[in-house]
């Protein structure tokens, strides 16, 4: 949905990387500075980002002015001590690590694109991603409770209903889901490789070698199954309470989580934080399987079609997906631009009421998949915004209008109080 009437920018984000060439200073905010260098990176960004002239005037004058709110936020932020945690950090620099991978392709890639190995680019990252983190935090906990009313959203729709523009055509779905299971011979063939593995090891062979040949975790591999420092919370229950009790140098059983079999050595222990490597063997499943679970999902299907069961009573009792299966399947209502390419194929086939065939989709990027039949609830087409059948859409811009809104007058209370000054 394009809407032409507001450009809500609440939770602008700090400059990735600092600025290693000293040049002008443009702003000082409380104990920070702003860079010429700086204002051009970010101007340079949003320019690319929206096909915009990045040498206009009012443009680097925005971008300044986004910079200074921030550094205004992030003082305020230190001044009511909001505490970001260690993992907290870890894990949001970890994330941005792994953007830089996908956008590059490697590791090693980024380290060429940044002219700087990992480690220095996480330590570089540090202190940036925390101040992030401290103003989201702040502005969650100033705005994170701030919801438009009914009255506000219907002041919101008939003051802005003329630029509101065609809502695209939406459609309501449900699915149930079932995940193919490997056989008890198939997942023992897969013990038996990881059993063989580690004789291997303890027989003299050389843990990170093994891991760089085996391992099928995409992460560690290629390090020799290294996964670093890590304190509890952060790997599956099952690989922490074997690893957390091992010994130094110590290798755990053969253990299995819902990814596959873990080999895993403890390798350092500081407090609650371990230092590990491992090897995982996935478990892959059959024809079998995936055969047995279309099956399944047929035979629902019939049963829905052919002798009238309710899909919602069905995907209760039968769907794997805890994430839907307790709402009867229910997957919510969504703009056909929304959905990805499969699930669209399936939906432009069907009609309101009918269910689709079984068909295969994946289960987040681990590799894993599963199958689903598909329920076209309902299709909204294309239409001038009301508040009937888009309040919930409304709903949601007038609470961010009225954010923007209350974002904009403690911005001003902050320049109040916060010392700031834009140097000549």
């Amino acid at each position: 949905m394009k809407y032409r009437i507001i450009y809500l920018v609440l939770f602008s984000t700090i400059s990735l990387f600092p600025q290693q060439v000293v040049d002008k200073i443009v702003a000082v905010v409380d104990n920070e500075i702003i860079l010429q260098s700086e204002i051009n990176f970010q101007t340079n960004l949003l320019a690319a980002k929206r096909k915009l002239d990045p040498n206009n005037p009012e443009l680097k004058k925005r971008v300044l002015n986004s910079m200074i709110n921030d550094k205004l936020v992030y003082a305020q932020a230190d001044i009511d001590s909001i505490k970001i945690s260690d993992s907290e950090i870890k894990q949001k620099i970890d994330y941005q690590i792994n953007v830089f991978t996908q956008q590059y392709g490697s590791i090693d890639k980024v380290e060429q694109v940044y002219g700087m190995s990992l480690s220095k680019i996480k330590r570089e990252l540090r202190d940036d991603v925390k101040k992030n983190l401290m103003v989201q935090k702040i502005q969650q906990k100033k705005f994170g409770d701030v919801h438009a009313t009914r009255r506000e959203v219907e002041s919101f729709y008939y003051q802005f209903k003329d630029s509101l523009g065609i809502i695209p055509e939406k459609v309501s779905l449900s699915q149930i889901v079932r995940k193919p299971k490997a056989s008890k011979k198939t997942i023992k063939k897969y013990y038996d490789f990881a059993q063989a593995i580690k004789d291997s090891i303890l027989n003299g062979a050389d843990f990170a070698i093994m891991a760089k040949k085996y391992s099928e975790d995409p992460g560690s591999a290629s390090k020799g199954g290294d996964l670093g420092f890590v304190k509890k919370g952060i790997f599956y229950p099952e690989f922490e309470a074997a690893a957390f009790a091992l010994k130094v140098g110590e290798m755990s059983p053969i253990t299995k989580s819902p990814v596959g079999f873990h080999i895993i050595q403890l390798l350092e222990k500081r407090g609650e934080a371990i230092h590990t490597r491992q090897i995982l063997i996935r478990i892959k499943k059959d024809e079998q399987a995936d055969f047995n679970a279309i099956n399944f999902l047929n035979s629902l299907r019939d049963s829905i079609v052919r002798f009238h069961k309710s899909f919602k009573e069905m995907a209760k009792k039968y769907s794997e997906d805890d994430n839907t299966k307790y709402f009867g399947g229910d997957l919510g209502t969504f703009y056909l631009n929304q959905l990805d390419k499969s699930t669209l194929d399936i939906v432009t086939k069907l009609g309101v009421g009918e269910v689709s065939f079984p068909r295969r989709f994946e289960l987040g990027r681990s590799g894993d998949y599963g199958y689903h039949i598909i329920l076209l609830k309902k299709r909204i087409p294309q239409h001038a915004a009301n508040l009937t059948s888009d309040y919930n859409e409304l709903a949601k811009l007038a609470t961010e209008y009225k954010k923007q809104k209350k974002y904009e007058q403690w911005i001003k209370s902050l320049k109040n109080k916060i010392y700031w000054q834009i140097k000549s």
